[in-house]
């Protein structure tokens, strides 16, 4: 039994279908990255797939608001969070925007593989339009004031961003207060500490 495995059945909560996802997630993952930089490829192991990347992707889900249908994440490279989302959330039609068109075709053979309710768009983020949607998420893509210039063309005006960030966190929060009027949660990671999901909501440029 690999270590993805291991981590997947202690996880008892998870059907069948969720934990089959994943081990074929984590395969391509591997398999994949051994021609385009999905993740880097001394993370191209089970333990880091699962550790560094589908696990820190997974905390953000019991933070999705009720009622949550439709999503877009941003940036998805190697699906995270988006396509973690789509396989656990059956439920929520997740848009996937990636521009280059390699990491692109990784997440539409991933959807079309896990049968998952999904699309992808392989186009740069600005030129994407799309109806408003309840949520926005985001892993490693750009600094929070660039992110929330993407994000607000996305987001319905009761929507939420689920945005998973690194130390500089306190950094960038200040310098997008200049710029914007927002409700900002903060929840401490527990796959790397020091970084934080944030959770915004009633988002508004300032005037």
């Amino acid at each position: 039994m690999t270590r993805i495995e291991e981590k997947i059945g202690d996880a008892s909560n998870v059907s069948r279908e969720t934990k089959d996802a994943f081990r074929t997630y984590s395969a391509a993952i591997r398999s994949w990255t051994g021609r385009i930089n999905l993740i880097a490829r001394s993370d191209a192991t089970d333990e880091a797939i699962w550790e560094r990347h589908i696990a820190d992707s997974l905390q953000i889900l019991p933070l999705i608001p009720d009622g949550v249908d439709r999503a877009v994440d941003l940036g998805s490279g190697a699906g995270l969070p988006g396509l973690v989302v789509a396989i656990e959330r059956r439920d929520i039609a997740v848009t996937m925007i990636e521009s280059d068109r390699r990491k692109a075709a990784f997440l539409q053979t991933m959807v079309a593989t896990l049968g998952l309710r999904a699309t992808v768009r392989a186009e740069r983020i600005e030129q994407v339009k799309i109806v408003p949607v309840p949520l926005v998420t985001a892993r490693a893509l750009a600094p929070l004031p660039k992110l929330l210039d993407y994000a607000v063309n996305f987001l319905s005006p009761d929507g939420v961003c689920l945005f998973l960030k690194g130390q500089s966190v306190d950094a960038e929060l200040a310098e997008a207060a200049a710029q914007w009027r927002m409700r900002v949660e903060r929840f401490p990671s527990r796959t790397a500490p020091g970084s934080f999901i944030l959770r915004i909501s009633e988002l508004q440029r300032a005037a």
